[in-house]
């Protein structure tokens, strides 16, 4: 018996993990990727969304789940037939959502049919989505909860899953890297078995001015485990003087904050714009919802010539212009002249700096210190590479 027991305990266990041999197949052979819209959401991959606060992020959202769910481009990106979205938003109530969604109908001009069983919505004041909780000693994964995640994603046949904001789909310390990461990795985990895109959408920490994926609020885990992040940063007080804005707070930009999948896209402007729901009562006037559209920046250069150009030149040639924009003898003062453009105007005295600012730096117009009348040095402007 003694024998036939160290027998039994000698046999080797099952081997859970071995090297695989590499098989070779001819590149040509492998399925490309499947992005599903532009080169952010894409199958069995998660990405993230990180905004700061009140900057519009839900809105672009639920505008690009309508878009993919209605198969239309309302946001400029192409949408190779309509796909089934599901937003699940863990902060604001159903009848919220229901606003937004029908002002950007609303203002798009998209009849119900066309989202007709492709869009789906819920609250997490309704149905909590808590994946993980932190402990002492770690991330504690809720297997039920994704276990019923994957289930709802299969069962509808889910091509997009938006959870809005991540914060609301867990309770682990938002600081530490290995919870955040536990939790990041699950997420990783469900868009692999469903084959869906995941989409995390997560704030930013406070701060001023271009903010980067670095700034993302917490723990880096999240960023590292996602393949595509995007950074949504709103308009600049300096940006919005430029194009003659006068509320930034309503236009941001799309910055891709890492795109380990694909190059990195240039960054996509919008704005939002305020649709009435025209549901007033006798006692309540009628709701006014924000809805992300497309912006596209001035061009300063428009109706800018080369004839425009050389009588800069000329003008400055017989001159003593300054380079800065609070000077009586601003170099501004002469292009806004020849150009016929206002400077009362905001928009008008932006188009002109970064007109004056686009020329000095290809060398149309170059900056020189030298004295002036008083003996004290000054920036001059004077005429650059003849045209």
């Amino acid at each position: 018996m003694i024998a036939e027991a160290a027998i039994v305990a000698a046999e080797p266990r099952k081997r859970l993990i071995k090297a695989s041999p590499f098989k070779w197949r001819h590149p040509s052979s492998i399925p490309p990727r499947e992005w599903l819209y532009g080169r952010h959401y894409i199958r069995r991959f998660l990405s993230a969304t990180v905004a700061p606060g009140a900057a519009g992020k839900s809105s672009l959202i639920l505008a690009e789940a309508i878009a993919m769910a209605s198969g239309r481009p309302l946001l400029g990106i192409e949408v190779k037939r309509p796909l089934r979205v599901w937003v699940w938003n863990g902060e604001d109530p159903l009848e919220e959502l229901e606003r937004r969604v029908g002002a950007i109908m609303i203002h798009y001009g998209i009849d119900p049919s066309e989202i007709a069983g492709n869009l789906f919505l819920d609250s997490g004041r309704v149905s909590q989505m808590i994946i993980a909780t932190g402990t002492p000693s770690g991330a504690l994964i809720n297997r039920p909860v994704v276990d019923e995640v994957v289930a709802a994603i299969v069962d509808s046949r889910i091509d997009v899953f938006k959870v809005d904001p991540f914060v609301s789909c867990h309770s682990v310390n938002e600081n530490d890297n290995n919870q955040i990461g536990a939790v990041a990795k699950t997420w990783a985990g469900i868009a692999d078995a469903t084959r869906a895109a995941v989409g995390l959408i997560h704030h930013l920490r406070k701060g001023d001015g271009d903010r980067t994926a670095a700034d993302a609020r917490g723990a880096v885990a999240l960023v590292d485990a996602a393949r595509s992040v995007r950074v949504i940063n709103t308009m600049t007080k300096k940006e919005a003087e430029t194009f003659g804005i006068d509320q930034a707070r309503s236009y941001f930009r799309v910055d891709d904050g890492k795109a380990n999948l694909a190059p990195p896209e240039s960054a996509r402007w919008h704005r939002l714009t305020s649709v009435d729901l025209g549901n007033s009562t006798a006692e309540r006037p009628s709701d006014h919802v924000a809805v992300v559209e497309v912006w596209t920046r001035p061009d300063p250069f428009s109706e800018v010539t080369i004839h425009h150009l050389r009588e800069v030149q000329k003008r400055v040639a017989a001159g003593a212009a300054r380079q800065d924009p609070q000077s009586a003898a601003w170099v501004g003062i002469i292009v806004a002249d020849i150009l016929g453009i206002d400077l009362g105007d905001v928009a008008g005295r932006g188009t002109i700096k970064s007109i004056v600012t686009k020329w000095i730096k290809n060398d149309m117009l170059r900056v020189v210190e030298k004295e002036d009348g008083r003996r004290v040095k000054r920036k001059y402007v004077v005429a650059g590479a003849a045209v």
